[in-house]
């Protein structure tokens, strides 16, 4: 049975759509604000928003758009008796799915349902597909549903099938490796091993060793001939985590084994050759470390063959609730605690915070949030404080950014175009989370912008 929510600030309404509904066959809830609606979303597995466009507090536009925070896939209608073209066109282009205005005949609003519920139903079906299809070629544990996330993830399906070296390039805890792992999972070498070292981890003895293995004698403590990673990907695929850690000795090594496939083990005179497919990842810009005279240029084209540029999970804030969601639930039932929700609330406070330790943290909070919460609603108390008290550094030196005699009035509006600036930056020039940052609306924000001719492509 579908459920339906329908949220109107005229009780009356709300008992006659209540009983409308019923009788069509579908569950109905009902809510008379803004503010309650987003309580039973966040509670209720919904497919489906009816809601009137004026409200105190909240209008439906308003609503709409918190809604497809929370379930961007969500359908919503929008009921009006106040409807214009304008109304019409801002609440398709926040992603309404149909606009119909009151009063209105019974079979048409049962028909415009229907439709939006079939098309609920096709998104459910492509979504269990995608799972589906996910499990089977290694995408299923990468969340993102944002527009940078779905080009990587484009790109990593066309390049798995190929045998070109790929550079994975983010700051720690973006999910380098799980990238690198999807790469595998696509490829033919999919049924071989996957072999993960971590660079940065070793030193540049024990790194040499665990690359090309040793052979027995060939060092202190080498009591028997052991075989190096390249050896134990065979066939599969290496991945080199934090490559630009690695030194120059080593790299010189490391391009010989990229070009020629073979290499010999420490301590030992015979070529072994190998078909090993290189992944390397980074959290430097490998350009900057050539400059620097730190990093090969010819082992970087080598490398550098495929690069994936993972963003920073402050510069994606349309990932963060889909993330939030799939680490809950994933923890939820790793730790048997049945189902468990997020508030509107803890996702406001999810949404502020810049997670300078990018997904990884975001995971963690997570997990601690489903471990420390009462019952099974997460709430802005079940997270660290110091989400609820982030800010964006909005910081501005106004000594070196205006001059000493600006009069005041164009001071104030340097000042102002600077915070938008940084506003946007932060927030990845998602306009609705930059009016967030600066506590205004966002059809105010648009105002400015035109102001000061800014723009957020």
């Amino acid at each position: 049975m579908d459920t339906i929510l329908v949220v109107d600030d005229e009780a009356n309404y709300l008992t006659v759509m209540e009983a409308l509904l019923g009788e069509a066959g579908y569950e109905t809830l009902t809510a008379a604000g803004g503010a309650e609606a987003l309580k039973v979303a966040a509670q209720a597995d919904l497919d489906l928003v009816l809601t009137d466009m004026k409200m105190p507090q909240m209008s439906g536009i308003e609503l709409l758009t918190e809604l497809k925070r929370l379930d961007p896939d969500l359908p919503v209608i929008i009921m009006t008796a106040y409807g214009t073209v304008e109304k019409a066109v801002e609440a398709m282009k926040k992603g309404a799915f149909d606009y119909i205005l009151k009063p209105f005949k019974n079979e048409e609003i049962l028909v415009t349902i229907a439709k939006a519920l079939e098309h609920r139903h096709l998104w459910r079906q492509n979504r269990l597909l995608g799972q589906e299809l996910g499990k089977r070629y290694g995408t299923a544990n990468i969340v993102g549903h944002s527009k940078a996330m779905q080009e990587i993830l484009a790109l990593v399906r066309r390049v798995a099938p190929t045998k070109a070296t790929v550079l994975i390039s983010g700051e720690s805890g973006t999910g380098k490796e799980l990238i690198a792992r999807a790469i595998h999972s696509l490829s033919p070498r999919a049924a071989k091993p996957f072999i993960s070292v971590n660079v940065a981890a070793l030193t540049e003895t024990l790194l040499e060793s665990e690359l090309f293995g040793h052979e027995k004698g060939a060092f202190t403590h080498a009591v028997a001939m052991r075989k190096g990673r390249f050896e134990l990907a065979d066939g599969g695929t290496l991945f080199l985590d934090e490559v630009a850690e690695m030194t120059p000795a080593l790299q010189v090594k490391l391009l010989r084994v990229l070009q020629e496939m073979e290499f010999e083990r420490v301590g030992g005179t015979r070529t072994i050759k190998v078909d090993v497919r290189v992944v390397a990842a980074t959290n430097k810009d490998l350009k900057d470390e050539v400059e620097a005279g730190r990093f090969r240029e010819d082992l970087f084209y080598r490398l550098n063959v495929v690069h994936l540029k993972i963003p920073p999970l402050r510069q994606r804030p349309e990932d963060i609730p889909p993330l939030a969601h799939h680490f809950m639930r994933k923890y939820a039932q790793e730790n048997a605690r049945g189902e468990v929700n997020l508030t509107p609330e803890a996702l406001t406070v999810l949404n502020r915070y810049p997670w300078p330790g990018n997904v990884r943290e975001l995971e963690n909070v997570m997990e601690r949030a489903v471990i420390l919460c009462h019952g099974r609603v997460i709430t802005p108390q079940d997270l660290p404080a110091e989400l609820a008290g982030a800010r964006p550094d909005t910081s501005l030196d106004l000594g070196q950014s205006l001059p000493f005699h600006l009069p005041l009035p164009e001071a104030l509006e340097r000042i102002e175009e600077q915070m938008i600036r940084r506003a946007l930056e932060q927030a990845g020039n998602v306009q609705v989370r930059a009016a967030e940052l600066l506590g205004i609306t966002k059809s105010l924000l648009q105002y400015k912008l035109k102001k000061y001719q800014l723009t957020t492509q």
